[in-house]
């Protein structure tokens, strides 16, 4: 339905694309970011899962909806994406652009924990 090309076992979306995949209620958002990056802003509704202990929190990565990847540009979700697809879980997505586009996209955000 959003799918922008495969890599590594991942799809990637943009920032608006991602937005409707949250709203549609059939997705969750994994920042991957560090606890200082996440704290000072974030997507609403994003769950932190820092990249530097992501492969210890892959059980608790849902199975049953699609999982929305966001770092601060892209590039540090691509790597948890390609971590989580190398131990076998489906549906990962890269949300392109990060947090930076989507605050540019003036989406909703938060900050603190």
């Amino acid at each position: 339905m959003f799918n922008r090309g495969n890599q590594g076992g991942f799809k990637e979306v943009t920032v608006q694309q991602a937005h409707e995949m949250l709203d549609s209620g059939n997705a969750v958002l994994i920042d991957v970011r560090e606890p200082n990056e996440y704290t000072e802003i974030h997507a609403k509704n994003a769950r932190l899962m820092p990249l530097s202990t992501f492969d210890q929190h892959l059980n608790e990565i849902p199975q049953d909806k699609d999982v929305l990847l966001i770092c601060r540009s892209g590039g540090r979700s691509a790597q948890a994406g390609m971590l989580a697809a190398q131990a076998g879980l489906k549906r990962l997505h890269n949300v392109r652009g990060g947090t930076l586009g989507w605050v540019q996209a003036k989406l909703p955000t938060e900050t603190g924990r």
